[in-house]
């Protein structure tokens, strides 16, 4: 068989990722903070791109208002599309020619007092630098200091001494015996229990600093930890031959203790959760509003706009560069007012879907896949998958994340199937609402549902329980 080469003309279909749609996908799943970073890089790099100003927006929206108020009587509203907002509000040849002309100058002394900037910065003090300040005020000798500085250097995040002394000593070519010299005056230090090796040594340095003289509570602190931990105060009472009403004495000397001295210098930042959508009930209907707080209303330069359309002197290189930016900016504004308005759509269906939630809580929620919500707004699976990542929701029962809505259902003995969230608030209220002396135990918890028209395992109560960060009933129980 001959080889030979041929031409043959072949029709075929392929999906092809154009940039617009890589950047409408792209925007699609940032969050809100995200999406600001990325317009303010976007503005930062692409010259045909800048921001409105306030006073701009407002004169905008009354132009707008002018021009419905004018066209009541019209029968047919063209829709606004982004290149008829692109009108000519500078005269930027006058703007030019006025700036770029020298004119008085006046230049602020920098040898005026003043403040510096770092006056107004506030910072937070650290468990090293507390410590470390503390041991500065016994005027220790340099050799001290080294060792402090070591010991305190290896404390973890609750205040504990990750190192032994044998290990410092020997790493850094220091007696022990001064290591430990040292570790027993810093243990004096505040917070109370810092730099001890294990949870025992920190309450019992605790226990003698508040000079608890009680035997029974030494003895619980040197022996009974693990009874301690699980509750089982008649092993302890035995052991001890003590009365049950002496142990809880004891114990609850015992829980007036922390147990993690660094807790209260945490350098943790607490994450504060700005809503992308708020949903408000006014007059019996839901409304809802995106937060465009803080976002960056976006316009093509009209200068450099001008400059390409009206021909003037420019190279095909840099007519070609201009052009393309102007692509860029207009594909990122339409890109993030087609966001803008899936975010809504998805809202609304979410709203349409789960009325009873908002209207009543949790208990109500309905089991929602992904697809219902699709199939509502005619979309793909994966785009509301996107829409709903890292997006956040406020509504009349609180903040949630749009993931929050979508739940796998629970079937029920006579019935619809009931949202795996509403069992789980449902077990929440069971617990909440229990005898504190007779927990329910959680085949108890089982029973208790199937009363309530909810068929599950006792298994799937005791995952539910500790996605809940809830103890088992002999933890929960209190004498």
């Amino acid at each position: 068989m001959a080889l030979e080469l041929r031409q043959q003309l072949k029709l075929t279909q392929q999906l092809i990722m154009t940039p617009q749609l890589q950047m409408a996908i792209k925007l699609l799943q940032l969050s809100r903070l995200e999406l600001v970073d990325v317009i303010r890089q976007e503005i930062e790099e692409n010259p045909a791109l800048e921001e409105m100003q306030e006073s701009a927006v407002e004169e905008k929206s009354a132009e707008t208002t002018d021009q419905k108020s004018d066209s009541v009587d019209s029968p047919e509203v063209k829709e606004v599309t982004i290149d008829e907002k692109l009108h000519d509000e500078i005269d930027w040849s006058n703007y030019l020619d006025e700036y770029s002309s020298a004119g008085k100058t006046h230049f602020e002394s920098e040898k005026k007092d003043r403040p510096g900037f770092e006056t107004f910065l506030a910072s937070r003090t650290t468990l090293r630098d507390h410590l470390l300040w503390q041991f500065a005020m016994i005027n220790p000798t340099r050799e001290q200091e080294t060792i402090g500085s070591l010991i305190v250097g290896n404390l973890d995040e609750k205040g504990y001494l990750d190192a032994s002394v044998e290990g410092i000593a020997e790493r850094n070519h220091i007696d022990p015996q001064k290591v430990a010299e040292v570790l027993a005056l810093v243990q004096t230090f505040d917070p109370i229990g810092i730099c001890a090796r294990d949870l025992k040594e920190c309450l019992l340095i605790q226990a003698r600093h508040f000079k608890i003289d009680d035997s029974l509570v030494i003895d619980i602190i040197n022996h009974h930890l693990n009874h301690l931990e699980n509750k089982n105060y008649k092993a302890i009472s035995s052991a001890l031959k003590v009365s049950i009403e002496e142990i809880v004495s004891a114990v609850a000397v015992i829980k007036g203790m922390e147990p993690r001295p660094g807790r209260e210098f945490s350098e943790e930042e607490p994450i504060y959760i700005t809503p992308d959508i708020y949903v408000y009930k006014m007059d019996g209907e839901f409304v809802i509003m995106l937060n465009d707080d803080g976002m960056p209303k976006l316009r093509i330069n009209n200068f450099y706009r001008q400059a390409a359309i009206q021909g003037r002197k420019v190279s095909a290189q840099t007519r070609e560069y201009i052009q393309e930016k102007f692509r860029s900016a207009t594909w990122l504004i339409r890109s993030i007012h087609q966001r803008q308005k899936t975010i809504y759509k998805v809202m609304e269906s979410i709203l349409r879907f789960q009325r009873d939630f908002f209207e009543h809580g949790v208990t109500h929620l309905k089991p929602m896949v992904l697809r219902d919500v699709a199939d509502d707004i005619e979309m793909h699976e994966s785009t509301i998958s996107r829409v709903t990542t890292n997006k956040y929701a406020f509504t009349p029962q609180g903040i949630f994340e749009l993931k929050y809505f979508f739940n796998s259902s629970i079937k029920r003995i006579h019935g619809d199937a009931i949202a795996s969230a509403s069992v789980q608030e449902k077990i929440r209220q069971i617990i909440a609402g229990e005898n504190p002396k007779k927990p329910y135990s959680d085949k108890k918890i089982e029973i208790i549902l199937k009363d309530s028209n909810i068929d599950i395992a006792r298994r799937t109560v005791a995952k539910y329980r500790e996605i809940l960060c809830l103890l088992s009933s002999s933890k929960r129980k209190q004498f």
